[in-house]
């Protein structure tokens, strides 16, 4: 079962401090693993963007690489 609540910022923010202190700091906590997740997926993705690439003349060779073995194994 699941539900749904659709309640503003202002009223999210009176509950928080309405919540016990142990309550306010596992809250906390789980919030920063989000944020360090989050974080930590933009700096992975941009690592892959700045990865090497093949030149076409390279791509060229692969694909003539591998008709050549699929050639040789059908033999």
């Amino acid at each position: 079962m699941q539900l749904q609540v659709n309640i503003g910022i202002d009223q999210l923010i009176e509950l928080v401090k309405t919540l016990p202190e142990k309550d306010i700091d596992k809250l906390k906590t789980e919030l920063e693993k989000k944020k360090k997740s989050a974080t930590n997926r933009e700096e992975f993705l941009s690592f892959l963007m700045k990865g090497p690439v093949f030149s076409k003349k390279q791509l060229n060779a692969i694909a003539k690489t591998r008709k050549a073995i699929n050639q040789w194994r059908t033999k």
